[in-house]
């Protein structure tokens, strides 16, 4: 339990199924041989989303989405306060 002291919330990522055009599945392919779109999300301990960055195809992994959440500014990633911290699982 000490190391979750100062942890606020979690990230992970979900697949969710998709209906895409026949020329774009390939994309959209993702581990279990149909089409997803990849789905960043995190949560606070009150189980309330704070960030949700979706649409990305199946095919992507994780921390690619993850790394493009703290990269972009116009994705509105709140980083945690100073002295917090986020737990992240990357498949």
């Amino acid at each position: 339990m000490p190391y979750f002291e100062n942890c606020i919330g979690a990230i992970d990522g979900t697949h969710i199924g998709s209906r895409v055009p026949p020329e774009l599945q390939a994309a959209y392919i993702g581990r279990h041989g149909t089409p997803t779109q990849n789905i960043m999300a995190v949560c606070d301990f009150n189980m309330c989303f704070t960030f949700v960055l979706a649409g990305w195809e199946g095919s992507t992994h994780d921390s690619r989405i993850f790394q493009r959440a703290l990269m972009e500014p116009s994705y509105h990633f709140r980083f945690p306060p100073a002295g917090k911290i986020l737990i992240i699982k990357l498949d």
